[in-house]
């Protein structure tokens, strides 16, 4: 092979699309715009967002309503957090660009559009284009509403702990230590007398009731999954165990319990299932799977005869008790803990127990982990919301392109289509093919080779040799 040098002369200006280099992943999009345009997807968001733009053409066109829902789509399947970094993705590749639907000469919408996009449109928009793909994975079969596994992770806030102030008076933790030290005596307290004082001060506590972040006020304090205390949002989760489909996914303050937040998922959940006919009855009830942490008399008792029967593992004892349950005159709280716990006991709960611990943690995964989504960049209960929405309908329709390509995301596509190189070589009186296939499945990556005899010069079929 001989050694390729770089030109100094300008490249053609003139050429077709059709000319333009296309990535691996670019058959995934474009079976995913197939999926789409098929549905309407774009006159669809149009009819739902315009009531909130002027009916007058005037000034400049806002963003396409299709063309921002897209966008935020490649931050699931492409793993990227900010949406100046969807930009920037979107600009760098020529797939991207056919699947935004831009023209040659069009520019790739900036964070700022996205920004102000977001802005307008409510968080009810949101809201039916997540019901708009639940309907798209009924149409597949992909939503059965029988088992409904419910759990809840942690979400990174854009705020920082050292910028959270007292509720009362507004006062940073800092301006609160060099008062302190200031009473105590010390008048010009250097960095460690502040850490000294703050190690020894009577009655500390990090608290969301006497504290809150100066730049984003719905975030609140908690204990990441892995351990740290950061300023966080709390995701909620309820995915259908038959399909792996979320059915519902509304961020919560990360100060509130389990069962605090389980009836408003619930009913966000009931509220999606009934757009899609879907939805459980007191005759025909659906299970809801949860682990211990949902478990409580007063949940249990509103949930008792209702759409929803209950599967919610019993948490032990406290160390030093004697098991035995005292309800003081509370029937109603005993029925539904007994019917919960005998419910516990069969085959069937352990087997959903199963899934709800191996389906509802890998969505998480999918999400918040491969999907970038376990720190936000947004402020705002509402802003996190809407963009959790549309990260959550593209795992969604990642259910859909899995059952009709076999593939969930582009980076699956293009692990499961091998690249084949062929080299064909003139002899004497033959040309000998040489075939090489990089299967990239595994790693590291095996390569597949042969060769064989494809014509002669007198024009015979020779037999093939490979090896």
């Amino acid at each position: 092979m001989a050694l390729g040098r770089q030109s100094e002369r300008q490249s053609e200006l003139l050429l077709s699309w059709s000319e333009l280099p296309r990535s691996q992943g670019h058959p995934f999009y474009d079976r995913l715009q197939e999926v789409l345009r098929n549905a309407g997807f774009d006159r669809h968001v149009e009819t739902l967002c315009q009531p909130h733009y002027s009916s007058v053409a005037r000034g400049r066109k806002s963003l396409p309503p299709g063309r921002y829902f897209r966008m935020l789509l490649v931050g699931y399947f492409e793993g990227i957090d900010s949406e100046r970094g969807i930009e920037w993705r979107c600009a760098d590749s020529l797939s991207l660009r056919e699947f935004l639907l831009l023209e040659s000469r069009e520019r790739v919408p900036d964070h700022s559009w996205l920004s102000r996009t977001r802005s307008r449109l409510p968080l009810e928009v949101h809201d039916r284009v997540f019901a708009w793909v639940l309907q798209r994975l009924a149409e597949h079969g992909l939503i059965k509403g029988a088992r409904i596994g419910v759990d809840a992770s942690t979400m990174e806030a854009n705020a920082a702990l050292r910028t959270i102030v007292r509720r009362d008076t507004g006062e940073g933790c800092r301006e609160m230590l060099k008062r302190l030290a200031t009473e105590s005596g010390i008048e010009t307290p250097t960095a460690d007398d502040l850490i000294r004082l703050d190690r020894k001060r009577p009655g500390k506590k990090l608290s969301n009731e006497d504290w809150q972040s100066r730049t984003d006020e719905d975030a609140r304090i908690a204990r990441m999954k892995d351990g740290r205390t950061r300023l966080a949002y709390k995701p909620e989760h309820s995915l259908d165990l038959d399909t792996g489909a979320a059915l519902a996914a509304p961020v919560h303050h990360a100060d509130r319990g389990d069962t605090k937040t389980l009836p408003d998922t619930l009913a966000e959940t009931e509220a999606n299932l009934a757009a899609v006919d879907l939805a459980p009855t007191c005759e025909e009830p659906a299970e809801v799977v949860a682990d211990k942490g949902y478990h409580s008399r007063d949940g249990l008792k509103d949930l008792h005869d209702s759409a929803w029967r209950t599967r919610i593992s019993e948490p032990a004892p406290p160390s030093g008790k004697d098991g035995i349950l005292r309800w003081h005159g509370d029937e109603d709280a005993r029925r539904a803990v007994y019917a919960n716990r005998r419910r516990l006991l069969s085959g069937i709960a352990r087997q959903a127990l199963k899934l709800r611990a191996e389906i509802v943690e890998r969505g998480f995964a999918l999400t918040l982990d491969r999907g970038g989504m376990r720190r936000t960049w947004l402020r705002g209960r509402d802003n996190v919301q809407k963009r959790y929405l549309i990260h959550i309908a593209g795992y969604n329709l990642r259910l859909v392109m899995r059952l009709l390509t076999g593939c969930g995301t582009p980076r699956r596509w293009a692990a499961a289509h091998p690249t084949v190189l062929w080299v064909c070589m003139p002899l004497d009186d033959a040309y000998l093919a040489v075939w090489i296939a990089m299967i990239t499945d595994n790693e590291p990556l095996p390569v597949a080779g042969g060769c064989f005899l494809i014509a002669t010069a007198d024009g015979s079929n020779p037999n093939y040799a490979t090896r």
